[in-house]
């Protein structure tokens, strides 16, 4: 049956609308009129609403239907993704896309009369998605027939999580020469192709699993492999057979979430047996990544209004299905929460640390629970540096904590511990603050988790825990509150945190310069070195450390009753309570260490320097739009705290990498992963990539695009992708010229069928844009640092990079400091050569890949070229000559065996 409603598709290359089986193009005005008045058919509407111009677009999107049809499976969010999950040929044309559209839908609503493997649950949800307006709702209804018997709701489904006794320590176990090269044989198979350099790994990576010879001298590998060697299984080897025989979890640390996903595809090659792997392998994130039922219950039942309550109840079916909870990089579709636009998906995780843990009605239930049982007692835990770093500073899993580590990614060790070990005394951390300590104030909204209502019980038991609870509540009140950033802008500061943050923003007008890092003009953020500080500021500093003084007496007051109340155990603690309160001990002591830290900031107020760390003022600013502001610390060198903290506790670790030593040498690479602050050396292992980079690729340096003219980048950019047919990742090193060049070239691409997509353009989050560039050897990609390192894109899709300028470090404050510790010009050189490569591996992972790497920047020194593999051929040539060359090398591989095609859409 034929649907009631028309279609609409909008890309670069035009706007369609088709309506009783006739397709039409129509204007940019006439379209928003048809959307204005009428249901449509449509596919990602926020992005349709950009091609618009119409932000309020909205209608029967495709894939929300898929996700309530298909919950915890992805699909590509374009006509071609649509079309290989329902069956259907793809549409030739992008003209076509539009009538494609209505027999998808078709497709899709006549899902539920056949085998449906998600049918349970879906009537209930379908009538609560009814009631709020949902415009599939009608459509949907009418295709579910009512179930027999009441459905099973989300939390009645989910299976509870048991209790186990604590996993013992680890045995001591040696894992002789030639153990992990034989478990390696047997993961790869019989008939496998033969990799020296595999093996040779492998057997160097064994080194981290021996026993442990002096303590805070954990056994430390740093392994530099490069692409196509097959770091993965060759630490998996070695790893698994450790955890086998000593009966303990190897944590495989990485940086970025893709790797994660391919982790966990990898360790099928050890458990075969989904059962098993689910058993032996988990994957671990911080807490904020996972669905928080306890919110979704809110969400469901009237905390989220209009479109959130839809995105709640779509999410709710997805957490009946899914593996692992996890929102951020599991199985939940990148491109659902992007449908909704504002806050609705952060407010269903557990981002201000207010978890009730066993006080929830869901604890048992927990996906984050879960998850943290699940990995006690796994062999392989797949985590991430930031997750490794936090557990190891304040995890509440201290029996559990590993002994053995992979860190693969290991060049970005330095940048996570930057991060995790920083301390940020701005007005957005104040505020999350006093949220956490006070919950809902007058006016506000929400479930009431404040700190006396999340401890009410121990408050009414003890006495001093209950005073101390109080006076935190009442120091609270001088942090930040609800529209501090507009009262500072009226000149009208409230209490002396935001008198504080006045003074620093005035500071940091006078003193910064007031064009961005880049030259990006008077929009974006300002910062200044905090050295010589104005009198108001020295003023200021002084309430304002009284003020945290204050605060942070009474939390560690509570952290030691509450551990006086877990040490009595009353009658009333059952496991339950007793969990909480454990929780509640790790969550006071963690604020309790984030505000003894803004005091030793604020102790740098007219005072000394301190040589470890470096200080400075920002007014954070996105398009001249202030969002936060305050004072900022970081460690000059982060790898003291991560080797402290993490590195020498542990016995073994491994730290991996293809481009480990990249832009520098061995002693670069210690370095940078805190190899020099462990009385132990490390040991070195080295092995080139087996990949014929010197035929394979090639890298071109153009030299006649002048620095700084949008307009001729934006040709050069065209004129290469074009010559490539598609298949090209463009990085930048500025936002706002990225969103120039696109803005030149959609268009213009559009119309030769080479959809081009863009990060910080296209309203899709960045892994689903990297999945649908992989997905279309014609599209090309642009971004910034986010796909510089990490993206994984084999084949025919990725076979031209293109830069549009030598990727200079931004001369922030911090960066200024540590460039003048570590060399100055030659500490900027190793970090330009290190981005080089990362960006260079992006083109060959695979050994038929061929591809070219140009850089649009004439100024490009030649001693950075060093950067790229030994005898690959560099040139400097023109433009026309590096398009000319660009064709020639990849001409065959842009036609990919049927020539040019016509423009198709989707998310083109």
């Amino acid at each position: 049956m034929a649907l009631p409603y028309p279609a609409l598709h909008a890309s670069h290359a035009g706007i369609w609308i088709a309506d009783d089986g006739v397709t039409r193009p129509v204007g940019r005005g006439e379209a928003i009129r048809i959307v204005a008045d009428t249901p449509v058919i449509l596919l990602n509407a926020p992005l349709v609403g950009q091609r618009l111009g119409y932000a309020e677009l909205s209608g029967l999107d495709l894939l929300e239907l898929y996700a309530f049809l298909r919950p915890a499976r992805f699909m590509v969010p374009t006509a071609k993704g649509v079309a290989a999950a329902t069956g259907l040929a793809m549409p030739a044309r992008d003209e076509d896309v539009a009538a494609f559209l209505c027999e998808a839908a078709e497709a899709m609503l006549a899902v539920p009369a056949g085998d449906w493997p998600e049918r349970e649950g879906a009537w209930t949800a379908a009538q609560s998605l009814l009631r709020m307006r949902w415009p599939w709702g009608p459509l949907v209804n009418e295709r579910l027939a009512r179930p027999a018997e009441n459905e099973r709701w989300l939390f009645a489904r989910l299976p509870e999580w048991e209790e186990a006794a604590p996993r013992p320590a680890p045995r001591t176990v040696m894992i002789e020469p030639g153990a992990a090269e034989a478990r390696l044989d047997a993961l790869t198979g019989d008939g496998a192709e033969e990799r020296p350099g595999q093996r040779a790994y492998a057997g160097a990576a064994a080194a981290a699993f021996a026993p442990r010879a002096m303590r805070d001298s954990p056994n430390l590998v740093l392994a530099e492999a490069g692409t196509g060697i097959g770091k993965t299984l060759g630490y998996l080897a070695p790893a698994s057979l450790w955890s086998e025989r000593a009966g303990g979890a190897v944590w495989i640390s990485t940086y970025t979430k893709a790797l994660q996903r391919q982790l966990g595809q990898e360790t099928a090659r050890l458990y075969p047996d989904e059962t098993v792997r689910k058993a032996k392998v988990v994957t671990r994130k911080g807490r904020e990544n996972y669905l928080c039922l306890l919110n979704l219950e809110d969400a469901l039942q009237g905390g989220f209004q209009g479109r959130a309550a839809i995105l709640a109840h779509l999410v709710a079916r997805w957490a009946a299905y899914s593996a692992d909870g996890d929102m951020v990089g599991g199985d939940l579709p990148g491109w659902l929460p992007t449908l909704f636009r504002r806050n609705g998906p952060a407010a269903l995780t557990d981002r201000r640390g207010e978890c009730v843990y066993a006080g929830c009605p869901h604890y048992r239930k927990c996906f984050i629970e879960r998850a943290a049982r699940a990995s006690a007692e796994a062999d392989i835990v797949i985590a991430n540096h930031a997750l490794v770093m936090v557990n190891a500073a304040r995890g509440r899993e201290l029996a559990t904590r590993p002994t053995r580590y992979v860190f693969d990614e290991g060049h970005h060790l330095f940048d996570a511990a930057d991060s995790m070990f920083a301390t940020a005394l701005t007005g957005g951390e104040t505020i999350e603050l006093r949220r956490w300590i006070t919950g809902p104030e007058a006016g506000g909204r929400g479930r009431r988790r404040g700190l006396a209502a999340r401890l009410s019980d121990v408050a009414s038991y003890d006495e001093q825990g209950g005073r101390a609870i109080a006076d935190a509540v009442d120091a609270a009140r001088a942090l930040a509150s609800d529209g501090w950033l507009q009262r500072l802008n009226e000149g009208q500061p409230f209490g002396a945190i935001e008198t504080l943050l006045a003074a620093v923003r005035g500071l940091a007008y006078a003193r910064a310069e007031q064009s961005g890092p880049d030259g990006q003009g008077a929009g974006y953020g300002l910062e200044t070195e905090l050295a010589e500080p104005s009198a108001e500021l020295i003023e200021a500093a002084a309430p304002a450390a009284a003020a945290l003084d204050a605060l942070v007496r009474p939390l560690v007051t509570l952290g030691r009753r509450l551990e006086a109340v877990l040490a009595e155990a009353p009658d009333w603690m059952d496991a339950a309570a007793r969990a909480r309160i454990e929780g509640a001990i790790a969550s006071t002591g963690w604020r309790a260490e984030t505000v003894a830290g803004w005091l030793a900031l604020l102790a740098r107020v007219g005072g000394p320097a301190d040589p470890d760390f470096v200080d400075w003022l920002a007014v954070d600013r996105i398009e001249g739009r202030e969002y936060d502001i305050g004072l900022h610390r970081h460690w000059l060198d982060p790898t003291r705290p991560f080797a402290e903290i993490v590195l020498k506790p542990a016995h073994g670790a491994l730290v991996t990498s293809a481009t480990l030593t990249g832009g520098g040498d061995w002693e670069t690479a210690e370095a940078r992963v805190g190899a020099p602050h462990l009385l132990r050396g490390p040991a070195r292992f080295e092995a080139a990539s087996p990949f014929d980079y010197i035929n394979q690729s090639e890298v071109l340096v153009v030299t006649d695009v002048k620095r700084g003219d949008v307009a001729a980048l934006a040709n050069a950019y065209s004129r290469l992708i074009v010559a490539s047919g598609g298949g090209t990742l463009g990085l930048f090193t500025a936002i706002r010229r990225l969103r120039a060049v696109h803005a030149r070239l959609a268009d213009r691409l559009a119309q030769e069928g080479l959809p081009l997509h863009a990060q910080h353009v296209d309203p899709i989050d960045t892994g689903t844009l990297v999945d649908i560039f992989r997905d279309d050897p014609h599209a090309s990609l642009l971004g910034t640092d986010a796909l510089r390192d990490g993206v994984d894109v084999p084949g025919e899709s990725l076979r031209l990079v293109v830069m549009e300028g030598v990727p200079w470090p931004k001369p922030t404050v911090l960066h200024a400091a540590r460039r003048l510790a570590g060399g100055g010009a030659a500490y900027d050189d190793r970090i330009v050569r290190a981005r080089l490569a990362q960006a260079f591996g992006r083109l060959i992972r695979r050994a038929d890949d061929r591809g070219a790497f140009v850089m649009l920047s004439a100024a490009m020194p030649s001693r950075l070229l060093t950067a790229f593999p030994p005898g690959v051929t560099i040139a400097r040539v023109t433009l026309d000559e590096a398009v000319a060359r660009v064709a020639s090398r990849l001409s065959s591989r842009a036609a990919l065996g049927h020539g040019r095609r016509e423009p198709v859409g989707g998310a083109s």
